[in-house]
């Protein structure tokens, strides 16, 4: 099959973004509780999936189902599937090549193992830099790794509005930085992180930067390029995939690292990093999450782009994949802006603090993630009385435990409500009449 031509040719041929055109493509959307059609605002916990990507992962289990590197039928349909995923990985990263591409069960535990194997270069006196703002699972892994090196942890404080304090990042680099781990963005505030700025600044102190780009990835064009970090990681449950983690390293890193494995394990390559055998059929469901995503540019390109072949296992040829995400993410990012004004706007009469941006001319550094802490019930009262409605949302702390601690919000957290491409102006509308509801009725606090 002869390579595309890509989406640059017609971009600017885009039409207007129609969440009803993508919203059929998600069976689960249309589940109702009682008389209720669901709204799912639960997308920074876990999105919803497109039929493509469930299907591609029935394909697989059903009919090339094999372990890796056998020369039997299954075995080498496999090896070849596992290797376009890793270059639909490489186009989703923005990376240079599919082999800096490991695959693991989720962020967590490839964190984890990375933490582990980077702390081995680590001495008494080295600093690790994490922040405040990040998810658990870009701070306890390194606060643990320094504890057995004998490093020393400093934390990256945010201001009131959940942005980071970037000028106290500068005075906590030296050359005896080692590491600086930070989040692209804030799965609690959606704030998102000047990632060049601080890689940078990392740089020039010679210290490694990891990003947690898990909630970023959905929302926004990851490009490791660009931000000129050493590693990143994502997890595909988030961009409407199954559950798999995923992390990009650069090739000389990942090949000079000296990984935790077994000794039949591949010594060189993403095979080196990947222990025990894979979730093949995760793998097969991520790749077609990442075509989706890239139909979707594709859609937004014009009438005249191609259609897309997430089924072809014979050759699998996106040859220009990388040029509609960008195409995609552009559409994305706009539409989920305007949702996002709308909600906030929404909010500003009701009894209630919202942590985070809230200024509408700054909605460029945030994603459509908003959390808000009610005045007259906790968040987890409020959230029970949502789901009564069928509306999906989450209260406590989303395992921004320092963040949520920073900003004074424990013990209950905040309620949060995440806005993705396949949410609609009518389902903001919705949400905040059934807030504005509730808070009518609910009793007011004793002083």
């Amino acid at each position: 099959m002869a390579a595309r031509s890509g989406c640059g040719s017609v971009f600017s041929m885009s039409a207007a973004f129609d969440p009803a055109a993508v919203r059929r493509h998600f069976p689960g959307l249309l589940r109702r509780i009682g008389s209720e059609q669901a709204l799912f605002l639960d997308g920074p916990a876990g999105s919803q999936v497109p039929r493509a990507v469930a299907d591609a992962m029935a394909e697989y289990l059903l009919h090339h189902n094999a372990n890796h590197g056998g020369p039997f039928a299954t075995s080498r349909e496999t090896d070849a599937m596992v290797e376009r995923a890793r270059g639909a990985f490489a186009d989703l990263f923005g990376a240079a090549s599919g082999d800096e591409v490991v695959f693991g069960p989720n962020m967590t535990t490839l964190t984890f193992q990375l933490s582990r194997v980077l702390a081995r270069t680590w001495q008494r006196g080295d600093v690790v830099v994490v922040t405040d703002s990040d998810h658990d699972a870009n701070v306890t892994p390194w606060v643990l790794a320094a504890r057995d090196a004998g490093a020393e942890v400093r934390a990256v404080p945010v201001r009131g509005d959940g942005t980071l304090d970037l000028a106290a990042y500068e005075r906590l680099l030296s050359p005896r930085c080692k590491l600086v781990a930070v989040g692209a963005a804030s799965n609690l505030t959606g704030t998102i992180h000047d990632v060049a700025a601080i890689a940078r600044a990392a740089h020039r102190h010679g210290a490694l930067v990891f990003v947690d780009a898990v909630h970023f990835a959905a929302h926004c064009r990851m490009d490791v390029a660009a931000w000129d970090c050493d590693f990143a990681v994502c997890s595909a449950y988030k961009f409407f995939g199954p559950h798999l983690g995923a992390l990009w390293g650069r090739a000389a890193l990942l090949g000079s690292l000296e990984a935790y494995k077994v000794r039949p394990a591949a010594a060189h390559g993403p095979e080196k990093w990947q222990t025990g055998t894979a979730c093949f059929e995760a793998i097969a469901g991520a790749l077609a999450a990442i075509d989706y995503l890239a139909q979707v540019g594709r859609d937004q390109g014009g009438s005249d782009t191609e259609d897309c072949d997430t089924g072809d296992w014979d050759t699998g040829d996106w040859g220009n994949r990388r040029a509609c995400l960008d195409v995609a993410f552009r559409a994305i990012g706009a539409h989920e802006r305007t949702l996002c004004g709308r909600l906030l706007d929404a909010l500003q009469p009701l009894p209630l603090r919202i942590v985070g941006i809230t200024d509408r001319t700054r909605l460029r550094e945030r994603c459509a993630t908003v959390s808000f802490v009610p005045a007259r019930e906790t968040p987890s009262q409020l959230c029970a009385a949502l789901a009564e409605r069928g509306i999906f949302t989450w209260a406590g702390n989303s395992y921004a435990v320092a963040l949520t601690q920073a900003l004074g919000l424990e013990p209950d957290g905040v309620l949060r409500a995440g806005l993705l491409h396949y949410h609609t102006a009518a389902e903001v509308d919705r949400f905040a009449a059934a807030l504005a509801a509730r808070f009518a009725c609910a009793p007011t606090p004793n002083p």
